[in-house]
């Protein structure tokens, strides 16, 4: 199981050597392919090989790189090497409209319920109004009940004049966090065959990643609660370095799944795979959804 990420924030030159990754400073390092996950590329003066990009490719490593503000603006994932890309494209085009709003309702669910968690977990308000919130959604969430209590949680777990569009440290971390985890899904749902630009809800055509924008949902709290018990004391609009890794990092973080608990990089691949039966003729009920139980980090073994 892959469950490296390589956060590079200083100038580098990245080349390939066998079967490793070498990232060249002042001291070189060496990391085998077959253990990463994700790089993210963070810095303007980094050098990358073409035998590095073909790696990535081979290996199923999401390689991101980051724009002028330092947040990740692109992903580099294989090229649907799975044997069965056209047939699983041919059932994401397929699937009813009724098996889709279920399904859709079912993602709603756990998100909205998993925020409702967030909020205990961080001491900030009561959950009731989430927990009905989440008891209340039916089919393609009519009622569009995941709006409504995004409207109600993120005041409640940030101050009364947080908005989502104002330019803080808060937003830096949760768009950096958020893309960091959407990167990672894209990853999974190339590599089992999905096309990630058809969605079950989300079907902008301007959107590369509509899939991936369904299957992100239960996994934001993750991010909301790290970000609400990491908010430093004095903040600008930037992140530090740290900050980053620490966000990166989230991929190795325990959330508990229907078959126990497991990183989020294991719940990604194990969500994406329900997905798949979901498409092959399942029913929603299958679907494996993440649910929080706080920020706890699994020991990485060497």
């Amino acid at each position: 199981m892959v469950w490296r990420s390589v956060v590079i924030s200083q100038p580098a030159k990245l080349k390939r050597e066998h079967f490793s990754l070498v990232v060249e400073q002042d001291r070189s390092a060496r990391v085998p392919f077959e253990d990463i996950a994700v790089i993210v590329l963070n810095h303007r003066e980094i050098t990358i090989t073409h035998p590095v990009l073909s790696a990535c490719g081979e290996y199923g490593i999401a390689l991101y790189s980051t724009g002028d503000n330092h947040q990740p603006n692109g992903v580099f994932t294989p090229f649907l090497s799975h044997s069965r890309a056209t047939r699983m494209l041919r059932l994401q085009l397929g699937i009813d409209k009724p098996s889709a709003k279920r399904a859709w309702a079912e993602i709603v669910k756990v998100k909205i319920a998993n925020q409702g968690i967030c909020l205990r977990l961080s001491g900030k308000a009561e959950s009731d109004r989430l927990d009905s919130y989440a008891r209340r959604v039916r089919s393609g969430d009519t009622e569009n009940l995941e709006a409504q209590a995004s409207a109600y949680y993120f005041p409640q777990l940030f101050g009364r004049g947080f908005d989502r569009s104002q330019e803080s440290w808060i937003n830096a971390a949760l768009d950096y966090g958020y893309s960091v985890m959407r990167g990672a899904i894209a990853r999974a749902l190339v590599a089992h065959g999905l096309m990630p630009s058809v969605g079950l809800f989300h079907r902008s055509e301007q959107n590369a990643f509509n899939l991936a924008d369904d299957l992100i949902e239960p996994f934001r709290p993750l991010v909301d609660l790290h970000v609400c018990k990491s908010i430093p004391a004095i903040a600008n609009d930037g992140l530090a370095p740290p900050d980053k890794v620490a966000l990166v990092a989230l991929l190795n973080n325990d959330v508990l799944m229907p078959r126990g608990q497991m990183t989020v990089l294991s719940a990604v691949e194990h969500a994406t795979e329900a997905l798949v039966r979901l498409y092959d003729g399942g029913s929603e009920d299958l679907l494996e959804l993440p649910r929080l139980i706080g920020l706890r980090q699994r020991p990485i073994e060497a």
